[in-house]
């Protein structure tokens, strides 16, 4: 049997620290072989018609036989005085594979002396849970966790009053209904575990039944039980003795801390994670003094700062906050941690949290600490000098924060470290065999920066030094290893995972790396400078998962073991045709990357297997001789990309054979023909990208119809003709569309508008759904996307045939990108309310045959940041926008002649012009005739103003001095000419610069 998803969460419950050594069982003592010569026969009897009803595929009951004495048995333990079997221990201690079933025999019933019954962790098939059980008055012990029965058992669980310890933690693989109310007769109950079962109905009574039925209780657990109500109080508080506290995994929605939880003063353990709880970290949990372990995990809501109060707890073994919003620094936390006499804090988890600040020197002080995780925060700073005094560290995490700063070699004195992951942080400097010296314990070590962002991190180690670990999984990323293979290495024959990614190395793979004869499950070298060929006998060794991406590897297509389940190989040097025995040889594999080699040749047939042959219309005798291997035997494959190199022939019908197939990437190659009908089996289809081949044929209307999860296709530059089909507006899931550079003709579909895609943002689980990247033309460019290709929504029909008007319901895609139609035939006017494409970035109707205006409605385009309507028969007037006018770009218009206005040639009819309504022409035109007006006023004023002063003092001269008279008059018969000739020159400028005023 496999452990699921229940069994594994009770597993995690199962082994939480249990307190029993504050509870006498007095009949625990007996456990182990017996001193009884001989048990009492009527109750052997009893045991050996329950072991016939039991299934045992492990001979875990071979001792039960008649022949021996009962006590001695497996699992039996007897009354050392009477011969009473007083307890029966059945529980499944390894799992799987060794599970009883079967039922239960009601002979169980002769044992009345019953007092410990253990059935747990065993598989009964979903039996009801046998009901006389409750006929054993005098068990003190029963445990039916995890051992598969059904139905309630709250019918008997009251005439069990001597119960003592009652787990029935996740005894049904789904979750029975209980009822509290039944524990009212269990009075000496000190463990209760009701792990999964459904309590819903209790809801708003559960804790005041439990603080008025169980005040004996040390232990509660109430995990996963779909409690609702956190109650805040208690009028009386029965459970003072509590040790133990788990009501972890409800869905308790509270804004505040229940003050009933903080008046336990001897709680030992409390586990409230994986709830709802919306608060702050408040100062009352200083008043759990004896708290040892404390899981407030997974509630996403508690927030605040880690208060000096907190650490005050010098009890404190585990304590686990992880998964919250708690911010701010966490020195004064870790301040009065160290300050406790007795510090025994052995887990620190703060992972997943909004923490900022330096990791404080005081850290050191916490010396039995032995797993500090303080990942995904915003921690600064570098690594404290006083971390090397933490001699009990065996896991350290500091992944993706935002330190940086030298790493200090003090880390190389944690001889106790078995895990040291570091990466996602700015590190810088160099790290040499100080570092790693005294790290003997070391397994798993992980550093540099996973998103590819080089750091200055630098390895500089002797290629004589042995180190004295032995490292199961090394991960070094974005850091520069190189340029040589790390030669530290060759005694590290225990390896299973190697990710050498971007690591700077320029070598070839060293022969003593193969010989290691690594038992591999995960191989990265990707993006390095890695030459020669891959060795043969590292190919066929133990992977799953190979990534030698953007490397200079050349050589034959390397193949792999059988077991390889991700391969990708792109971006390399490897040449030659793809073998042949590649889906054979591969049956595990889901991702196969081949893209960007020189790979030539046709893909291989690889037949699907013999049931399909006949759906796919591909038997064919002979060929199945020739290709003996099936890609129907790949039946996990997904995604396929073989992009990029000099592939040539027909797309292989049997690709049709691969229903799980998801991504098709066979871009950038020299295929030929028409696309296999049989590709309409592949209805899980969620990319498609066949561009820049030489394909011809229709574009097959049964895309739309098969592939209706299809997200992306994309068949630019290749030769295919006919019409768009309708059918292609069924792919609601449509946000990448790229038919250019084909040669199709007839209209664009009106039903264009029922591209949903292209109207709604994606979610994300939607983005994260896709791989790989793609090539499309937007902004006027080719551009590559890889990351952000589900943020792209974008339509390209250009270069084909296409004739027709633009469809009007094009315009209701409001969440469109880019709108690329331009090299067709188009006619008819650009849709009025083109302004409805409030996303659309760019817009190119280029070189169509269009007509009328530019609609007013596109000065809206607030994200438009590339427009082409060249050479189209527009008219009138290019509308008035601060976009346009600021490009300046007279191009994005040119090979209109009936337009104009700015960046064009000027329009004539600007003063009675009205069709750009709303854009403020007419009230420019009134403001500049008031204008004009105010300036003639002032001219003709000051004109006249100088000719009446000249007046009068010249003739004021002439009547007072007649000797002036004489001068003036002779000197006027010179000059009076002269005077004309400027009076009139001045004059006439006057007048020329009033008319060049008014035509502006």
């Amino acid at each position: 049997m496999t452990i699921n998803l229940f069994q594994l969460i009770f597993l995690i419950l199962l082994f939480q620290p249990l307190y029993f050594t504050c509870i006498d069982y007095h009949f625990v003592s007996s456990a182990g072989t017996s001193n009884v010569d001989t048990c009492i026969e009527t109750e052997k009897k009893a045991l050996l018609k329950l072991k016939e009803n039991l299934t045992d595929p492990s001979g875990r009951l071979s001792s039960w036989t008649d022949k021996k004495n009962c006590c001695q048995w497996l699992g039996v333990s007897c009354d050392n005085k009477t011969g009473n079997v007083v307890k029966l221990d059945l529980r499944n201690h390894f799992l799987t594979n060794n599970e009883l079933g079967g039922e239960i025999n009601p002979s169980l019933l002769e044992l009345q002396q019953l007092r410990y019954l253990d059935l747990s962790m065993n598989n009964f098939g979903g039996i009801k849970v046998p009901e006389f059980i409750s006929a054993l008055e005098e068990l003190r012990y029963l445990n039916l966790s995890g051992a598969y029965f059904s139905g309630s058992v709250s019918s008997f669980l009251g005439n069990l009053s001597n119960l003592q310890v009652l787990d029935l933690s996740m005894y049904s693989e789904k979750p029975a209904e209980n009822d509290l109310e039944r524990l009212k007769g269990l009075s000496f109950l000190k463990h209760l575990n009701l792990g999964g079962s459904d309590l819903s109905k209790a809801t708003n009574s559960w804790l005041q039944t439990i603080n008025d039925y169980l005040p004996s209780l040390l232990e509660l657990h109430l995990p996963q039980c779909q409690l609702l109500n956190l109650q805040s109080s208690l009028p009386t508080l029965n459970l003072t003795s509590l040790l133990v506290l788990d009501l972890s995994n409800n869905a308790f929605n509270t804004s505040i801390f229940p003050q009933w939880i903080f008046k336990l003063s001897s709680l030992v353990h409390l586990d409230l994670s994986s709830n709802n709880i919306f608060s702050e970290l408040p100062d009352e949990f200083a008043k759990l003094t004896s708290l040892e372990y404390l899981d407030l995990s997974s509630n996403y809501g508690i927030n605040g700062t880690l208060k000096r109060t907190l650490g005050k707890l010098c009890n404190l073994k585990t304590l686990i906050l992880s998964y919250n919003s708690i911010a701010g620094d966490i020195t004064d936390f870790v301040d009065a941690l160290s300050e406790c006499q007795s510090n025994n804090l052995g887990t620190l988890d703060l992972s997943y949290n909004e923490l900022s600040g330096n990791v404080p020197a005081t850290l050191g002080h916490l010396r039995k600490l032995k797993n500090l995780q303080l990942r995904f925060n915003s921690l600064t700073g570098t690594i404290p000098e006083t971390i090397g005094d933490l001699s009990s560290l065996e896991a350290l995490y500091l992944t993706s924060n935002k330190m940086s700063g030298i790493l200090t070699p003090n880390i190389g004195q944690l001889t106790s470290l078995v895990t040291l992951d570091i990466s996602d942080n700015m590190w810088e400097g160099i790290v040499t065999e100080a570092h790693l010296l005294n790290l003997s314990n070391l397994q798993e070590f992980t550093v540099g920066m996973t998103l590819g962002k080089n750091i200055t991190l630098a390895f500089n180690i002797s290629p004589d030094w042995t180190p004295s670990f032995k490292l199961t999984l090394l991960t070094i990323q974005s850091c520069q290893l190189g340029p040589k293979f790390p030669h530290w290495l060759k005694d590290q024959n225990e390896l299973t995972s190697i990710i050498f990614n971007t690591a700077g190395i320029s070598d070839v793979v060293p022969d003593w790396f193969v010989e290691l004869e690594l038992k591999l499950d995960n191989l990265d070298m990707a993006y390095n400078n890695l030459t020669g060929k891959v060795p043969n006998k590292f190919q066929f060794n133990f992977i799953a998962n190979v990534d030698l991406s953007t490397n200079r590897f050349e050589g034959p297509l390397p193949l792999w073991s059988s077991n390889v389940t991700t391969l990708y190989l792109r971006d390399n040097l490897f040449s030659g045709p793809i073998p042949l025995n590649i889906c054979g040889a591969l049956p595990n594999l889901t991702d196969l990357d081949i893209s960007k080699n020189n790979l030539n040749g046709t893909i291989p047939l690889c037949m699907g297997d013999m049931n399909q042959l006949t759906t796919l219309g591909l038997y064919n005798n002979q060929l199945i001789g020739q290709f003996p291997y099936f890609w129907g035997k790949l039946p996990y494959l997904y995604w396929i990309d073989m992009s990029e190199n000099r592939l040539s022939g027909k797309i292989p019908g049997s690709l049709g054979s691969l229903s799980y197939l998801r991504f098709l990437r066979l871009s950038g190659n020299n295929l030929s023909g028409e696309l296999p009908s049989s590709l309409r089996n592949c209805t899980r289809m969620i990319s498609i990208d066949l561009s820049n081949n030489q394909l011809s044929g229709l574009i097959p209307a049964w895309l739309g119809e098969t592939m209706r999860s299809l997200s992306i296709l994309s068949v630019r530059n290749n030769r295919f003709s006919g019409p768009i089909p309708v059918k292609i507006c069924s792919l609601s899931g449509l946000h990448i569309l790229d038919l250019s550079e084909n040669n199709l003709s007839g209209s664009i579909p009106s039903c264009f508008g029922n591209l949903d895609a292209f109207k709604v943002e994606l979610t994300d689980a939607e983005a994260g759904q896709y791989q790989g990247t793609l090539k499309l033309e937007s902004k006027g460019r080719i551009l590559y996307y890889d990351t952000i290709l589900y943020l792209v929504n974008s339509i390209d029909l250009s270069s084909n045939n296409l004739s027709g008007e633009i469809p009007v319901q094009i315009t209701s895609l409001y969440k469109l990108g880019t709108l690329n139609l331009s090299r067709n035939h188009l006619t008819g006017n650009i849709p009025t309310n083109i302004g409805k494409l409030g996303w659309v970035e760019t817009l190119d109707l280029s070189i169509n045959q269009l007509s009328g205006p530019i609609p007013p409605s596109i000065t809206t385009l607030d994200f438009l940041t590339h427009l082409n309507l060249s050479y189209n028969n527009l008219s009138g007037r290019i509308p008035a926008s601060t976009q346009f006018q600021t490009k300046d770009d007279p191009t994005i218009f040119q090979g209109n002649d009936a337009l104009c206005g700015p960046p064009l040639k000027k329009c004539f009819d600007d003063g009675t012009t009205t069709s750009n309504s709303g854009t403020g022409d007419e009230e420019e035109t009134d403001d500049d005739d008031d204008e004009d007006k105010l300036e003639k006023i002032w001219l003709f004023a000051v004109v006249g103003l100088g000719y009446l002063v000249g007046f009068w003092v010249f003739f004021g001269s002439l009547v007072i001095k007649k000797r002036w008279r004489i001068a003036y008059f002779r000197f006027i018969e010179t000059c009076i000419l002269e005077l004309n000739e400027w009076s009139l020159s001045l004059l006439h400028k006057m007048l020329g610069y009033l008319t060049c005023r008014r035509n502006t």
